[in-house]
């Protein structure tokens, strides 16, 4: 099986090596997070950007199944999938009014639709699901900006929200991992995207300059907070229409006045995401739910090496009254329902990769970046009194491994990753097995057409 999955990376990266070529020497950016230059001369582009990966794990499936007392099981096995495969297309009508939009394929599959009966009889407020086949097909972006002066520009529709590293930065040449961050991708959304309105721009200038997004958008559904992804469950799009009664505003301010350097951070509120909820009084008994993310992030890149820090904490208030809604939940739900969802989430890593070609300064020297990434989090770092946190959340891990750009757009990836289960020590083993898995994966990011 091993080779199997081995052969068939390197086909694929043989094929992918001859054929795909970069449109420009920049790296592809989504255009929600790219200041457009209304002078560029293009009028329509299209691109997208796709990963494919296989693991090879030494750990089962379940780390809170029947008889793992110790954590995971050691059980030997592989997989191979196509996490995301993503289309993304920019118009501009004029110069200052402009459409972009990202259609995402997750996992190869149809994804899955369920409706919410407003009618009476034995249905009236249970769950329908219509359909579901795995993976996802997912609208990311769909939004219309308009352009005014680089200190203040307005963008309404279906957008990425800038909390946490990996969301602002989600493509894959964008992190060094065959897989995004741990932390993010559990306690929150990733990517985190929803409907509303944005307000940016750039302000200042030399090294007074900063980038700020201030946003407005759906807030969250605690219908989908749960005890292992905290409140990622809860971002809306099961159905038709999403609820705004409570919406969510994020303010993000990123300081770019050294060359090389980006610090920034995010903060993320809604006021009561009860109201938010698919049945509007679910959550009455307890009151306003009120919903708070904050993050801090850097990254400095030269030509020798780059490194990047994040650091998200976040808290919700009435957790375990959340808990106890939750678990009365219709099974037909699209939700889980495993207890108990804390009120405090947290996640931080660090990472730092050398790029080999220029610390040799030998152009004929391939661009590999060998790199460490380490990373904590725990989506029950705190709980409500009389709760008690399941410490198999906890996780400390290491991931090494090197980055193989033979093309600015193209990356293949190899690394090997040591997951510590029940600690927060940055070396030392934890109090169940650990969980160790090698990953090779080849990723891309480009417009492939502008004109």
């Amino acid at each position: 099986m091993r080779k199997n999955v081995l052969c068939l990376l390197l086909c694929g990266l043989t094929a992918l090596t001859t054929t795909v070529k970069a449109q420009n020497k920049e790296e592809y950016q989504s255009v929600t997070k790219e200041q457009i230059n209304s002078e560029d001369d293009w009028k329509f582009r299209f691109g997208g950007y796709g990963e494919m990966l296989a693991r090879r794990m030494d750990y089962g499936l379940n780390r809170w199944g029947t008889g793992t007392a110790t954590g995971n099981k050691k059980i030997d096995h592989n997989d191979i999938s196509i996490p995301r495969f993503v289309l993304a297309l920019d118009y501009k009508f004029n110069k200052k009014w402009i459409l972009g939009a990202e259609i995402e394929f997750e996992s190869g599959g149809t994804g899955s639709a369920y409706e919410l009966e407003a009618g009476t009889g034995s249905e009236n407020g249970e769950y329908e699901q219509e359909f579901e086949k795995g993976g996802e097909v997912a609208l990311e972006q769909f939004h219309i900006t308009r352009l005014i002066i680089p200190e203040f520009n307005v963008r309404v529709g279906h957008m990425i929200l800038p909390v946490g590293l990996t969301n602002t930065h989600h493509e894959p040449i964008n992190f060094f991992g065959t897989s995004r961050p741990e932390g993010e991708t559990k306690i929150i959304p990733s990517t985190w995207h929803e409907t509303g309105i944005e307000f940016y721009g750039t302000i200042g200038k030399g090294y007074g300059t900063f980038d700020y997004e201030a946003m407005i958008v759906s807030g969250p559904n605690p219908n989908g907070f749960s005890k292992y992804d905290w409140i990622k469950g809860g971002r809306q799009g099961f159905f038709e229409s999403d609820n705004f009664t409570s919406p969510a505003y994020i303010l993000r301010l990123d300081y770019k006045g050294i060359p090389n350097l980006r610090v920034g951070g995010s903060f993320y509120f809604s006021a009561n995401a009860a109201k938010n909820a698919d049945k509007l009084t679910t959550y009455d008994q307890l009151g306003k739910i009120p919903v708070k993310l904050w993050n801090f992030d850097a990254q400095y890149s030269n030509k020798y090496l780059t490194a990047r820090a994040n650091y998200i904490r976040g808290h919700v208030a009435h957790a375990a009254g959340i808990t106890s809604v939750n678990n009365s939940y219709s099974k037909l739900s699209p939700y889980g329902r495993k207890a108990p969802f804390a009120s405090e989430a947290a996640t931080y890593s660090a990472e730092v990769g050398v790029n080999l070609n220029a610390v040799f300064n030998n152009s004929r020297f391939p661009s590999i970046i060998p790199f460490a990434h380490y990373e904590y989090y725990n989506p029950q770092e705190k709980g409500d009194v009389g709760q008690t946190m399941d410490a198999r959340c906890q996780v400390s891990m290491w991931r090494v491994g090197f980055n193989w750009k033979p093309l600015p757009n193209l990356v293949v990836k190899a690394d090997y990753t040591t997951r510590q289960i029940g600690t927060q020590k940055i070396f030392g083993t934890g109090k169940y097995n650990s969980e160790n898995e090698f990953a090779i994966g080849i990723a891309y990011a480009g417009w492939f057409f502008q004109k």
